[in-house]
């Protein structure tokens, strides 16, 4: 099985050399059979790197430990589902996945235009290929994924127990297929430039992968959010680590992206922002994906360090500079005649949000690859932590979410400062409201930054929900529909614009609990032992009694050992029961002993949560295992001979005893106001992507029947400007 794979990746890697050669030889031939020859390639390669992927699935499954990728990251007792999903927690496998995305996307994109852009699909393809060739030779050449042991072990080392949480299992397709999907609006864009069209047409054709790129992104970003507050058992959900920050990075760029295509669609303008702004997303992906593996910076999301430092850096270089050569070899076709009218216009608010969203992913890249820079100038491996990210990032996003209420108020060209008065006196009254009800409730502001996000959260949602409010009058107007059936219909009509409007709601509901949790958080580490009780804001925190769970993993994960605790938390009339605990894995060392090894293995961080919209209770235990320790190394020295059965009845034994006679444990209480806003924002920005990539009705049946009165709804939503 092995060999097949292998040769599949062979037979893959030499379909993925032709795809550019027959692409551009075909356009420069004028030869369409080439040039749909190379499409089909593409379709070939999608097929076999598919078959890579059942060959390497099926090795997992039935824990074929021949695979070296197999023996290294799974194991017989490795839950099924973790199994399944082991692939992508090692170097070959992720670049395996990556391959296979991209191939997927590739063919997608082709098919969908195998009848259009006739100039620019033949470069795409060869900049597909091209990408698709770079990622198949490092699997064939540095870290291949059907790689065999001579002598395969009996047992696997097992996935690691840090990823054994299902959002993380997850978050790495979610964020790979971002990071793929940036490469398609990139392949355009070099086809573009190369043939000198530089027009809109590129953008709108790979608008869709754009997004979905940026939603899955977007998605995975989250679930690692979620897997480091509910899983590594230190209380947050950004720790300004430098993987994170790789995968932030180019999401902010997109972001701009998505924003000024738009200009360039209605306006014609901003072509050298939009091809600059892509290929910058694609080459921050390629770092994303370099830095999980690469070890050069440290980071708790990076497992195991890579050998594929040197061709990953240079094609990141060759991405880079090729990106500047042409683009500013184009740059007299890609000046615009077009210019701004008004300050006080749509374009300029997308023209600002874009700086602030470039300005947020520098300050980012500066400060996450500064031990880097540090080093190469001073020979002093120096960096920089979360209060140094904040002070630059906090002024920054409180820009960005102004201009996320204040853009969907502003018409394109130009907008009426009198009638803009008019539509700002509610949502300004409702932000004064809240910040007098802040200022009450809070009675002293511990965070003015806080504060003004509050408040620029209340401005921002206001104004959207008056545009839905405006918008679905004026179709009640017309057409005389219930509420609900014409706010359906408003947005079914302009899906678009819409689902932008339900993703800038997302953006401010997740900053909203971005400032609640970080500047109102209650955070204590106490020391108890069963009876005590200790106060954390507001709550009262007793543990009641200590648990031992041997064998009886509640989360599936394959733990032998489970040390918790039972804790009661009282807040006025509400009583709550938490069940924090620490999971311990087997070592597979064999000098820990038979007893020994079931305390010396990884451990996890097994956090009790309580959500809710206000606040969050979060509880962690890290319990005193000295003494079962202690007994563990005992028995090994005395019982060395019995049999494994015995000796894991003795682990499970001295286990229990801790349960009868637990030292003091500590616990690390959190009260944290809001957080479940973060994870609410998400969704609502998820639910505006959706929005804005579910497709409509056929364009032509709606230009037909629906253009006059589409016409007339939208109208009355402009900010028509003043007559002279």
């Amino acid at each position: 099985m092995a060999t097949i794979g292998h040769a599949a990746l062979v037979c893959a890697l030499l379909t993925a050399l032709y795809a550019p050669v027959a692409g551009v030889l075909g356009a420069r031939r004028g030869n369409p059979r080439l040039v749909v020859s190379a499409r089909r390639a593409i379709y070939s390669l999608a097929a076999l790197t598919a078959l890579c992927m059942v060959l390497l699935e099926i090795a997992y499954v039935r824990s074929d430990f021949s695979f070296a990728l197999v023996a290294e990251n799974s194991s017989t007792d490795t839950p099924t589902f973790y199994k399944l999903t082991a692939m992508w927690s090692s170097q070959a496998g992720s670049l395996l996945l990556w391959a296979f995305l991209l191939s997927c996307f590739s063919s997608a994109v082709l098919r969908a235009t195998r009848n259009t852009l006739r100039e620019i699909v033949p470069y795409a393809t060869a900049v597909l290929g091209i990408v698709a060739a770079f990622f198949l030779s490092l699997m064939i050449f540095y870290a291949s994924p059907f790689q065999t042991l001579a002598n395969p072990p009996l047992q696997g080392n097992g996935l690691s127990p840090l990823l054994r949480y299902p959002a993380m299992m997850v978050h790495p397709p979610m964020l790979y297929t971002g990071y793929v999907g940036f490469s398609i609006p990139f392949a355009f864009a070099v086809g573009a430039l190369i043939t000198r069209r530089t027009g809109a047409d590129w953008i709108r054709a790979t608008r869709r992968f754009a997004l979905i790129a940026w939603t899955f992104l977007g998605v995975g970003i989250m679930l690692g959010a979620l897997w480091s507050y509910a899983e590594l058992g230190w209380g947050g959900y950004w720790a300004w680590d430098p993987v994170e920050n790789a995968s932030l990075m180019p999401w902010l760029v997109g972001t701009a992206f998505l924003h000024s295509s738009m200009v360039q669609e209605k306006r014609g303008m901003l072509k050298v922002w939009n091809a600059s702004l892509i290929m910058a997303s694609f080459a921050l992906a390629l770092i994303g994906t370099f830095l999980v593996r690469s070890g050069i910076l440290d980071s708790i999301h990076a497992f195991g360090a890579s050998t594929l430092g040197v061709p990953f850096v240079a094609f990141i270089g060759i991405v880079v500079v090729g990106s500047v050569v042409l683009v500013v070899s184009r740059l007299d076709i890609l000046r615009s005649p077009a210019r701004l009218d008004s300050l006080l216009s749509r374009e300029s608010v997308f023209l600002l949000n874009n700086l602030v969203l470039v300005s947020l992913a520098f300050v980012i890249f500066w400060g996450t690859f500064f031990p880097l820079i540090s080093e190469a100038v001073t020979g002093t491996k120096a960096s920089v932590g979360p209060p140094w990210f904040n002070r630059y990032t906090v002024p920054l996003a409180l820009v960005l979410v102004l201009l996320t209420g204040v853009g969907p108020m502003l018409a394109w060209r130009r907008s009426s400062p009198g009638q803009l008065r008019t539509m700002l006196r509610v949502p300004l009254a409702v932000t004064g409201l809240t910040l007098v009800a802040l200022l009450a409730l809070t009675q002293a502001p511990q965070s003015v930054p806080s504060l003004i996000m509050f408040c620029l959260v209340a401005l921002a949602v206001t104004i959207i929900g008056q545009e839905f409010v405006r918008g679905t009058r004026a179709r009640r107007t017309m057409s005389g529909e219930p509420w609900p059936v014409a706010v359906k219909n408003l947005v079914a009509r302009n899906r678009r614009r819409y689902g932008g409007y339900i993703a800038h709601v997302g953006i401010a509901v997740l900053f909203l609990g971005v400032a609640g949790s970080s500047a109102f958080a209650h955070q204590r580490d106490v020391r108890l032992a069963p009876g005590q009780t200790a106060k954390v804001g507001g709550y009262t925190v007793t543990y009641r009694q200590s648990t031992v769970g041997v064998f009886r993993d509640r989360a599936h994960t394959g733990a032998a050992l489970s040390f918790g605790a039972v804790i009661d938390a009282r807040r006025g009339d509400k009583h709550l029961v938490l069940r924090p605990a620490r999971n311990l894995y087997p070592s597979r060392n064999p000098q820990d002993g038979g007893v020994g090894q079931f305390f010396a293995g990884e451990a996890t961080t097994e956090v009790a949560l309580r959500w809710g919209l206000r606040r969050d209770l979060w509880i962690a235990i890290q319990p005193d295992l000295r003494r079962v320790q202690g007994l563990a190394a005992l028995a090994n020295r005395k019982f060395a001979n019995q049999p494994a059965t015995v000796q894991t009845l003795l682990a499970a034994e001295i286990a229990r005893s801790w349960a009868k006679d637990p030292l003091p444990a500590t616990f690390r209480v959190i009260v944290s106001p809001l957080v479940a806003w973060i994870w609410l924002g998400g969704f609502i920005l998820l639910l505006g992507a959706l929005t804005a990539l579910w497709p409509g009705a056929d364009a032509r049946t709606v230009r037909s029947r629906y253009a006059a009165r589409v016409g007339r709804e939208l109208a009355p939503e402009r900010v028509v400007p003043e007559r002279a």
